[in-house]
């Protein structure tokens, strides 16, 4: 008897702490809403690879992120051009895409995972661009997963509503065009040449950008 007693006085001091915390709780909340809602964010962004998009593409949107195509080189090592002759795709039928099958067309690049903040972060961009050169036969878009599980690729662009080419690599991919960091892009001339190569996130939906390929569409 005297052991429930105990118990229940333990109770009811547990309670009036814990409602005398909460109230202490709600004020500090009042007084550091604009904190606590910036911690909240802060956390959603940091575990959640969409938020994270979100936070890159607006900082993207700015453009202080792209780099500009080079002026041609004529001069250019063929040796280059040669290191990526051999460069082998798959479409989602199984169906080789060889990079000699690119001649005489401006080619855009674009190596991208799903798991990858930035990539999720520029694909709008990367998709806005597609829908705007897609019809031209002069074009080639060679949108490349690099999941390591297919099938995440293909959900995610499922799951968005993208409809660039679903790629996979048929083989080893050459350092000239990828050495290890996503997202990379790499746009090709006419000829051949590299006129861009940029590594980390971008916006490809800009003006500017596509006064630059339809300079190169012209050449």
């Amino acid at each position: 008897m005297i052991f429930r007693i105990l118990i229940g006085i333990l109770i009811l001091y547990w309670l009036r702490i814990k409602r005398k915390n909460m109230g202490n709780l709600k004020i500090w909340l009042r007084k550091n809403a604009s904190t606590t809602i910036l911690t909240v964010l802060f956390i959603v962004i940091l575990v959640n690879k969409d938020a994270k998009a979100w936070l890159m593409r607006q900082v993207a949107s700015t453009g202080i992120l792209n780099s500009s195509i080079s002026e041609s080189k004529e001069t250019q090592n063929t040796s280059i051009k040669g290191s990526y002759a051999g460069f082998t795709l798959k479409n989602e039928d199984g169906t080789s895409i060889d990079s000699s099958t690119l001649q005489n067309k401006v080619v855009f690049i674009n190596f991208w995972a799903s798991w990858c903040p930035p990539c999720r972060a520029e694909f709008p961009s990367v998709q806005k661009m597609y829908d705007r050169y897609k019809e031209n036969p002069d074009m080639v878009f060679l949108t490349v997963n690099l999941d390591d599980n297919v099938a995440l690729g293909k959900s995610y662009l499922k799951e968005k509503g993208f409809t660039v080419p679903f790629l996979v690599p048929a083989g080893n991919i050459p350092d000239v065009l990828y050495n290890g960091s996503l997202p990379t892009t790499v746009v090709l001339d006419r000829k051949g040449e590299i006129r861009l190569h940029h590594k980390g996130l971008a916006d490809y939906s800009k003006d500017s950008f596509y006064k630059q390929i339809d300079e190169l569409l012209k050449q």
